[in-house]
């Protein structure tokens, strides 16, 4: 099958196109900026029923949904005789392969053979039988296991296989074979990928922001389900992981993080490609005076991964030292996430500061919110290269930031950095640039100078263009470019960036 790097299939997990923020306005962005290319989306969702909020430009030839908590796909009968012998075989060597590493069952082989069940519309029957069940049992109490001292119940190991069918529903998703696979983040979005490479010989890139199962084992800490399970299912999203920065054509982490990860995770050193996140500094120019009274903004998803406990403690000491000051928090609450404003409300109230603390709600003008403050905050346990700090930068704005992911990299030595989950420490930052009316002023304009200057996304849009003509079979050969333009206001008059108008994030 010729390709031409004009075909490219968009595998995301819930972003883009049904939220916004963060990665989806990365994905957005990549698609504007390349109205020459053909997208097909493919995005995981939860139940298929969530709105596409974002709209989609018109070389988006193709949206699919797949629902991966909806009705079971395929059939209803699983196999039989010979075939489910074969498929109880395939699954004991691919538990094997997470549950006990030492077994040397390859989880990529497995993985592939269910992938081939997945495609014949058999493997969520298969896995619901009392057959693979038994299985699991056997394989979960064997002595020399860790899950064995836990004594795994018959319940657990239906919420595991329950959990473990949804999680490998994306394996039945056919990628075109003249297409580049494209998947947005690591985990779940690269199965369709790993099946089409494998199966089709479709070239696979991988990019990733946050790094996935980190978060996946942030989010199991607050999961109330029982520890085999967790164990089970991080097992699971810890192989994963490593099959999709072996497999992978190549990886494009969006910071240097992000690859030392990569690295140690199994991926192959020479195909990593580091491209950094741009953003249009035009749809975020300096941001002119400052308001009046003393102010701090956020900007972002309200979301437990952000730890806005952390910002509203800092805030409070922030108070204790510079009566008057305000906190702004610009973004929305997504599904399901209600009940941590409510907790957020709760602690505000319970130091002191509802008084002078408001929840903005989302913005479509997002630059508005980083003008709105003197400083822009961020406390997140995890982070990619996140938008909200660099949009801050190109705005002119100082900020105050956690040491996590590529937040160093991106900051540089514009703004402050503070190690996640101290509120003294953030507060102490906030309160240094707050009373220093020069250096606060001085870091904004360096901060914007260092966003033209290096993280633009033009050249983010460029990089990937070239990437995909690579994998496509194409004589081009992405080489990272310099990391400085001899004169960065040339930046401001390219024209270009009128063709990707953006309101940025859209938070």
């Amino acid at each position: 099958m010729r390709r031409t790097g004009r075909h490219v299939t968009m595998l995301t997990e819930g972003t883009y196109p049904h939220v916004h923020g963060g990665v989806s306005t990365w994905c957005d962005q990549l698609v504007k900026g390349m109205p020459e290319v053909d997208f097909h989306v493919v995005s995981l969702t939860g139940t298929g029923r969530e709105p596409v909020t974002w709209e989609l430009p018109p070389n988006v030839h193709r949206h699919t949904s797949v629902p991966t908590w909806g009705p079971r796909p395929g059939r209803k009968r699983p196999p039989y005789g010979r075939a489910r012998r074969r498929f109880i075989d395939t699954y004991e060597r691919f538990l094997l392969s997470f549950l006990d590493p030492e077994s040397r069952c390859d989880f990529g082989a497995a993985l592939y053979e269910l992938a081939r069940l997945a495609r014949d519309g058999r493997l969520s029957a298969a896995l619901r039988t009392e057959s693979a069940l038994r299985s699991l049992m056997w394989i979960w109490t064997m002595p020399h296991l860790p899950t064995a001292a836990a004594r795994p119940s018959v319940h657990d190991a239906l919420t595991a296989t329950d959990l473990l069918e949804h999680a490998l529903r994306p394996l039945g998703v056919r990628v075109p074979q003249d297409s580049v696979a494209h998947a947005v983040s690591s985990g779940l979005a690269t199965l369709p990928a790993l099946a089409a490479r494998h199966l089709d010989g479709v070239p696979f890139l991988l990019t990733e922001h946050g790094i996935y199962l980190r978060e996946r084992y942030l989010g199991y800490r607050r999961d109330a389900q029982r520890w085999p399970v967790k164990a089970f299912m991080l097992g699971f999203y810890r192989a994963l992981n490593s099959q999709g920065y072996r497999a992978a054509d190549l990886i494009t982490p969006c910071n240097q993080y992000n690859r030392r990860w990569e690295e140690r995770g199994g991926a192959d050193p020479g195909k990593i490609r580091t491209v950094y996140n741009g953003v249009d500094p035009h749809a975020f120019p300096h941001a002119g005076p400052e308001p009046e009274t003393p102010t701090l903004t956020w900007c972002g998803r309200v979301d437990p991964i952000k730890d806005l406990e952390t910002l509203i403690r800092a805030y409070a000491l922030v108070r204790a030292e510079h009566p008057g000051t305000l906190l702004r928090l610009f973004g929305p609450v997504p599904p399901g996430g209600e009940a941590y404003r409510t907790k957020l409300e709760k602690l505000a109230a319970e130091l002191g500061v509802t008084d002078g603390l408001t929840f903005e709600g989302r913005v479509t003008e997002v630059s508005r919110a980083y003008a709105a403050g003197h400083v822009v905050m961020l406390s997140s346990i995890s982070e990619g290269f996140p938008f909200s700090v660099i949009e801050a930068m190109s705005c002119g704005r100082a900020t105050v930031s956690t040491d996590v992911g590529g937040v160093r990299e991106a900051v540089g030595d514009t703004g402050l950095v503070v190690p996640p989950r101290e509120p003294e420490k953030m507060a102490a930052a906030a309160l240094t640039l707050l009373r220093d009316d020069r250096r606060r002023r001085e870091l904004g304009a360096l901060s914007r100078r260092r966003v033209i200057d290096r993280f633009t996304l033009r050249r983010s849009v460029d990089d990937f263009r070239t990437i995909y003509r690579e994998l496509a079979c194409r004589d081009e050969v992405y080489e990272p470019t310099p990391e400085t333009v001899a004169d960065w206001t040339l930046e401001l008059r390219a024209p270009w960036y009128a063709g990707v108008a953006t309101n940025g994030a859209g938070w």
